[in-house]
């Protein structure tokens, strides 16, 4: 398509500048050279800009010096206007100066002629003009062809985001659920024939987990059909009591400590980082560490939350039935995704295992 434009511009020059050198009856052998060498080399203007306004210039200029200028200067309009539209500064410079240079040859000798010198003078300051504003609009192309593939590059992030976020809520959904559910269900046979009592508790334990993973499910689930900067009712630091007391009812000497009030309210992430933190821990307490107590603490800092999960089972950490060690890859991206730290590993007793986070109380400077 741009070779058909610049073949049409150079038809349109050729035919404005030597159709008038032809039809303007009996003239000097020079003229109609002159007048093919100032139009026809525009058809080279993007190879060589530079020298084909040279060649054109000075056809032009000699052409209007020796009596002979054409009705309109076609060709260095032509090759003004590429100078402004596509050349660098320094170019459009040289470009600018050489016609202005070869306009004034040419209008003052061999005679000043006022009205040629304003005519021309605003032939190429328009041509100038319009050069200019197509470089604008080439610019701004760009630049919105560049703000849209970022903008497309942050949506995608966005969604990469948000289903990471959803199969980790998901995960620990269900891992929690179906952890404490297998356990109380495997005691109770066991308690029905002994315990009757403690039987009753144990099924009332896996109805209300599972009441609450289908409530989770559905909050996790229908996040998707909400707008992205909608905020998400996930379960937070208020929710953790409940939590633990379901595992208390599994069986296990499950406590939560709290050192005080936080002094400062922690962000929405960071209550809903700590309790999957927590839940997580305790999931795989319930599941794999064979411990006879836990122990969950939430100490606050004037700018951190330190939440710790403690142990007496094995010490290994060993996490759910999927790839070796994703619950804690996943405590660790939860953590790290609000600007904290999570560490793991035996207790400093010797005896279980602590996951440790520190959680920031304050959003994370971005740099």
């Amino acid at each position: 398509m741009k070779r058909y434009v610049n073949l049409a511009v150079t038809v349109a020059a050729v035919a404005a500048t030597v159709l008038p050198a032809l039809a303007g009856g009996p003239r000097a052998w020079w003229v109609l050279p002159l007048a093919v060498a100032s139009s026809v080399p525009v058809l080279w203007r993007d190879r060589a800009l530079i020298r084909v306004a040279v060649v054109v210039g000075v056809a032009t200029t000699v052409s209007a010096s020796l009596g002979a200028p054409p009705l309109l200067p076609v060709g260095p309009l032509v090759c003004l206007y590429t100078f402004a539209a596509r050349a660098s500064l320094p170019i459009r410079l040289l470009g600018v100066a050489l016609t202005a240079a070869g306009l004034l040859v040419s209008l003052l000798y061999p005679r000043l002629d006022v009205e040629v010198l304003r005519y021309l003078s605003v032939a190429y300051l328009f041509s100038y003009a319009l050069g200019t504003s197509t470089r604008a609009r080439r610019a701004q192309a760009v630049v919105i062809a560049e703000r849209d593939r970022r903008v497309a590059g942050e949506r995608a992030a966005a969604v990469l985001r948000e289903r990471t976020r959803i199969a980790r809520d998901l995960h620990d959904i269900l891992t929690h659920a179906v952890g404490v559910m297998v356990v109380q269900a495997e005691a109770g046979p066991l308690l029905v024939r002994h315990q009757p009592d403690r039987a009753d508790a144990a099924f009332a334990t896996i109805a209300a987990t599972g009441r609450d993973a289908v409530v989770q499910l559905r909050r996790a689930v229908g996040s998707l059909h909400e707008p992205a900067d909608q905020p998400l009712d996930q379960p937070g630091l208020d929710h953790l009591p409940v939590l633990v007391e379901r595992v208390r009812a599994a069986g296990l000497d499950a406590v939560l400590e709290v050192d005080s009030d936080p002094p400062l309210t922690p962000p929405t992430d960071v209550g809903v980082a700590a309790y999957r933190i927590v839940q997580e821990s305790l999931t795989n307490v319930v599941r794999h560490a064979g411990a006879r107590s836990v122990r969950v603490r939430l100490d606050h800092s004037a700018s951190s939350l330190t939440v710790s999960v403690s142990d007496d089972g094995r010490g290994d950490g060993a996490s759910d039935a999927g790839p070796p060690g994703y619950g804690i890859v996943g405590m660790r991206e939860r953590a790290h995704a609000c600007g904290g730290t999570l560490r793991t590993g035996p207790s400093s007793d010797g005896h279980g295992f602590t996951v440790t986070a520190t959680l920031p109380l304050s959003a994370p400077a971005v740099r």
